[in-house]
């Protein structure tokens, strides 16, 4: 009797998907926080394509709303809060990251990231609203409507001093983690030791996109 190995089948809107961070807060008085970097990771064994979601796509700049995402690797996405202003303070959208197979065009799964301008880092969000308004809040959340976000060309940026050797040399390690063999692959020549594990490559990648947003605010 053969045995033949096949992947399962993806239902719909079932894949988990990886993001980081899971909210946006920007703040009015900090140029340096009205853009930010979502990194979306596929610790999967086969490709991702992805494309960006958003309910209020004219209030954001976002660099590559649609791409792909190599098996066991990670991309960052950049966005941008470009109207901002008072009439905005409290607002909540929301972001959705659509993730689906490349040769296919159902969505396997999504992930919903919300963003929030604020006035100054001092004003928080209070963390006792009433009940009243935090059950309208959480409808008016689940009533949203996405919209595309269209393509957006990043302005030239001003020289500056640039990161650290130290944020240059941790990015290439994290780099060569990634590169090498995950534990399982019996094609790879190299040796057993250097075979790592999905989760350490998760690992590397997370700290690689904090790395990358310390990176792009320099």
């Amino acid at each position: 009797m053969q045995h033949h190995n096949r992947q399962p089948e993806l239902v719909e809107g079932s894949l988990p998907v990886f993001v980081f961070p899971t909210e946006l807060v920007f703040y009015a008085d900090e140029q340096t926080s009205h853009k930010q970097v979502l990194t979306l990771y596929n610790p999967y064994e086969f490709a991702l394509k992805f494309k960006v979601l958003c309910t209020a796509p004219n209030k954001y700049a976002v660099v590559d709303a649609t791409g792909a995402v190599k098996p066991q690797c990670c991309v960052d996405i950049v966005i941008r809060h470009r109207d901002v202003r008072a009439c905005h303070y409290g607002v909540i959208d929301k972001f959705r990251l659509q993730v689906s197979e490349q040769s296919q065009r159902k969505a396997l799964g999504h992930k919903e990231v919300m963003a929030t301008l604020l006035p100054s880092a001092s004003q928080e969000p209070s963390h006792t609203r009433p009940q009243e308004e935090e059950r309208r809040m959480k409808e008016q959340l689940a009533d949203s409507a996405f919209f595309e976000q269209t393509a957006f060309q990043p302005e030239s940026r001003v020289a500056s001093g640039g990161p650290s050797v130290l944020t240059v040399l941790l990015g290439l390690v994290c780099v060569a983690v990634l590169m090498l063999p995950t534990l399982g692959e019996l094609e790879s020549v190299a040796p057993v030791y250097l075979h790592l594990s999905v989760n350490k490559k998760l690992v590397a990648a997370y700290v690689l996109g904090l790395l990358t947003m310390v990176i792009l605010r320099t």
